[in-house]
């Protein structure tokens, strides 16, 4: 008996911001779900800096262009808070 296993397709497809948390929905399914306060620049915007954000690194990343804020899905999906 063969297992199936889906390929992971780790890109980004959609973002977003609740009260304490980023969500990220990646192309294969699965949605990434850490706490805001992980991303200080994140945690203090306005929700109008927060809504403007852009697929970037080949669609392996995250920018907010009014808060010069980048992330990975790879430091995403590792757990990585921003370094201090």
């Amino acid at each position: 008996m063969g297992i199936l296993a889906v390929s992971a397709d780790e890109r980004v497809k959609d973002v977003r911001i609740a009260k304490d948390s980023l969500c990220v929905d990646l192309m294969d399914g699965r949605t990434i779900t850490v706490p805001l306060a992980w991303y200080p620049r994140l945690a203090n915007a306005k929700p109008k800096q927060l809504a403007r954000w852009e697929i970037a690194g080949s669609g392996y990343g995250i920018h907010w262009p009014d808060l010069d804020e980048d992330l990975s899905t790879e430091g995403l999906l590792r757990g990585a808070p921003a370094a201090s």
